[in-house]
């Protein structure tokens, strides 16, 4: 054990440093511009962010960023071979940039995706100009295409040495413009989700003027109201009411005997509500969504339905991109990819018909994987036994068996005619 006096002597502490810092360093010290939130982090339009449609982004942008997306090498049958070792996969499955980790990275791509239709995931630093064809990437931004030109594009981006979001001009080819798959049901001026969104905005302009406080009173007066006098006497008389009504402890007033108060502010029927039950249905099906998959519920068949019609297509349109853009025809003919790794058995049963402990029996049972890989699935260390290594059937004898092999030469072949010529027959004499 290391003595009290080293261990002093190498000690670093985070406020001793910054106090060190200050006494070393002028007491104006700029660390760039200041945000009192993060000023990379996506923002919804306000229309969206206040309605059903965030939590719908929410839902997909996670179920999106939990699939894993690494740079990888394959085999010549496009079969998985191992990692490449590169700057791009660092950003991809470590740290994309210095604010975002790779999931939150890749949920940064989703929502963006959803929100605008379009999104550029664009290579900031890099090992050499993006001018010279090859070059390999040490960070990447997810950036909102402000214009399009015929060769170029016009990128809003994240700075983070100046901390300000800023529109910086990439060629077409060295940045990976995604398209969202479901863009005719999401971002299309007519699609589904915007006249849901305009429904909503509209249903909640209805709840505010029915919340706002007004009491909508009209008040029959016992006389005709014509002449100018009468008028006035009658704009007296609401006053008076008015004023009754906001000097109450309880919002009590009294009115004439031959006078008559109609009030309202009845809820006024509309067919709103039911346009928007309608269309939210209407999202759900043509987005492979279902009320179980938004509140965790949804069996099988249908969280596999909801993965193969909206998750899957949304992670083939972000690969591609990037495959196509990040790749070099050099990179790609050495059987370099951008690939996606969906865990299947994230939504398996632990027991029961099909459950964990089944499939583990049959996998291994059938030598497709072995005990050390079940075991790392469950979130089990590996065993240090060989055995656990192998690709064998525990349920079967092995061939070695540690006895010695059967001379071939020692054994007789088999003759039918002397075999029956032997047999004995009950009840005759030897």
């Amino acid at each position: 054990m290391p003595r009290f006096s080293t261990r002093l002597k190498h000690a670093w502490n985070a406020f001793a440093g910054a106090e060190q810092r200050r006494q070393t360093t002028p007491s104006t010290e700029y660390y760039g511009a200041s945000f009192g939130r993060r000023p990379d982090r996506p923002v919804l339009y306000l229309s969206n962010e206040r309605s059903i449609i965030s939590s719908i982004y929410t839902r997909l942008g996670i179920d999106v960023a939990s699939v894993r997306i690494r740079h990888v090498k394959v085999d010549d049958e496009e079969r998985y071979l191992e990692d490449v070792s590169s700057g791009l996969n660092e950003c991809l499955t470590v740290q994309a940039n210095i604010d975002q980790a790779a999931r939150m990275f890749r949920q940064d791509i989703a929502m963006t995706l959803f929100e605008e239709g379009t999104c550029a995931i664009c290579p900031i630093d890099t090992t050499v100009s993006l001018e010279s064809g090859s070059f390999d990437i040490k960070s990447l931004r997810i950036g909102r295409i402000v214009s399009w030109f015929p060769r170029h594009v016009r990128v809003n981006c994240y700075n983070e040495r100046t901390g300000q979001r800023e529109d910086i001009t990439f060629e077409k080819r060295h940045v990976a413009i995604v398209e969202n798959p479901l863009f005719s049901v999401m971002n299309e001026l007519n699609s589904t989700l915007q006249r849901l969104v305009r429904k909503l905005n509209l249903l909640d302009q209805v709840d505010e003027q029915n919340s706002s406080g007004k009491l909508d009173l009209i008040i029959q007066l016992p006389y005709t109201i014509k002449s100018e006098s009468r008028r006035q006497q009658a704009e007296q008389r609401r006053q008076e009411i008015e004023f009754q009504l906001r000097g109450s402890q309880y919002g009590i007033a009294y009115a004439d005997a031959t006078e008559k108060i109609t009030q309202l502010n009845r809820p006024v029927e509309n067919n709103l509500l039911t346009q928007v039950e309608s269309l939210t249905q209407l999202l759900y099906v043509q987005l492979g969504l279902t009320p179980e998959v938004m509140n965790g519920t949804a069996d099988e068949k249908t969280m596999l339905n909801y993965w193969d019609r909206t998750i899957e297509p949304v992670l083939d349109a972000i690969t591609e991109s990037m495959h196509r853009s990040f790749l070099t025809k050099t990179a790609r003919t050495q059987g370099q990819r951008i690939m996606y790794f969906r865990d299947y058995f994230k939504l398996v049963p632990i027991s029961g018909e099909g459950g964990m402990a089944d499939i583990a029996d049959k996998f291994t049972r059938n030598e497709i994987l072995t005990s050390n890989e079940v075991r790392q699935i469950v979130g089990f260390k590996p065993s240090s036994e060989p055995k656990a290594d192998q690709l064998i059937n525990s349920n079967m004898p092995q061939a070695d068996t540690g006895l010695p092999p059967a001379d071939a030469a020692a054994v007789e072949p088999f003759d039918a005619e002397t075999a029956f010529d032997q047999l004995e027959v009950p009840g005759e004499a030897a």
